[in-house]
């Protein structure tokens, strides 16, 4: 895919353009926003990406134009569960309802710069090594055997950063809200307030989701523009989701079995694109034979769609299920 140095600068002189008076439109009015406002922003990222993708498609063809949409859609599901991660992290350092929008837009733009460095850092690893998909596709296979073992929706056993242990223990920190302010001077001293610390939370649990989310989009398109703007148009929609869909969160009882189940298939496709690279065959009557096949993006796209729509129907299916017989056990 050949973008140029220009297209390259429009897309992020536009996408930052777009954070920016984000930010400025919520710095002024810190709030909780409300479900006709999230549906509606939401609603306008959703189909600038759309549009995006169409446009990939039209100018560059099917190939990446597909490839964006599968890298798109996996972004998203993954920034499904880093929604339940945030939730538990509102809800634990008691984050009021007026400042988690900003608190989140904050989130979002460390995000963004984590997974630029990544990207780059994963593009040139991908160029000069062959072999790096090897390991991005066990990391991927190992992170979805774990995510389905482990399982934790409930949150009991969320483990705090220990960056953030470390802030709250050895810093000067003040329990005091003082709006989304990060610090105050109190007496001539410096204290750092809650939100600094939420900010430092959401910041260092967005790098922990960006070792997931690169290697995993990585096996779906080797373009880094395609990585970036997937990842972008991902994370322009989080926050509004967060706001949006935070009870229907917790009825995706199968979520996290539907995403193990995503990155181990993103990950076998990465180690058969590993091999098919290597040109690993076995010889049957003379002939060498390639036995790595590789997976097709109209194969992916299928499996993502076809993964996350199971676990969606399956969730809700379950949690009706489970409400109507509370409602059977409550009837006298």
């Amino acid at each position: 895919m050949d973008v140029s140095p220009l297209v390259w600068t429009i897309t992020i002189v536009l996408t930052t353009g777009l954070l920016l008076v984000d930010v400025f439109v919520v710095g002024r009015r810190p709030h909780e926003p409300t479900t006709r406002e999230v549906s509606r922003h939401l609603a306008f990222f959703i189909g600038l990406a759309v549009v995006f993708g169409i446009g990939v498609w039209v100018f560059s063809g099917a190939q990446y134009g597909g490839e964006f949409f599968a890298g798109w859609l996996t972004e998203y599901s993954l920034s499904i569960d880093n929604l339940f991660i945030f939730i538990i992290i509102m809800t634990k350092l008691k984050v009021p309802r007026q400042y988690q929008q900003t608190a989140l837009l904050i989130g979002i733009v460390i995000a963004l710069v984590m997974r630029g460095i990544f990207i780059a850092v994963g593009a040139a690893a991908i160029n000069n090594f062959s072999w790096v998909f090897y390991l991005f596709g066990l990391f991927l296979v190992w992170t979805a055997w774990k995510l389905a073992k482990d399982d934790d929706m409930d949150g009991e056993h969320y483990d705090q950063p220990r960056i953030v242990t470390y802030a709250q223990t050895h810093l000067p920190v003040t329990d005091q809200w003082n709006g989304v302010k990060l610090s105050i001077k109190e007496n001539g001293k410096r204290l750092w307030t809650p939100m600094f610390i939420v900010v430092l939370s959401l910041g260092m649990t967005d790098l922990l989701f960006a070792l997931d989310s690169i290697p995993a989009i990585y096996g779906l398109t080797r373009e880094p523009y395609l990585v970036f703007t997937a990842n972008i148009f991902a994370l322009m929609g989080l926050r509004q989701l967060y706001f949006l869909i935070g009870d229907l969160l917790q009825r995706l009882v199968y979520l996290s079995y539907g995403l193990a189940v995503l990155l181990a298939f993103i990950g076998v496709k990465l180690i058969l694109h590993a091999m098919h690279e290597n040109e690993l065959s076995f010889i049957n009557g003379g002939n060498h034979i390639e036995w790595a096949p590789e997976i097709p993006i109209w194969v992916s796209l299928l499996a993502i769609v076809g993964i996350l729509g199971v676990t969606t129907v399956l969730s809700l299916a379950k949690d009706r299920r489970d409400r109507l017989r509370a409602a059977a056990d409550t009837t006298p």
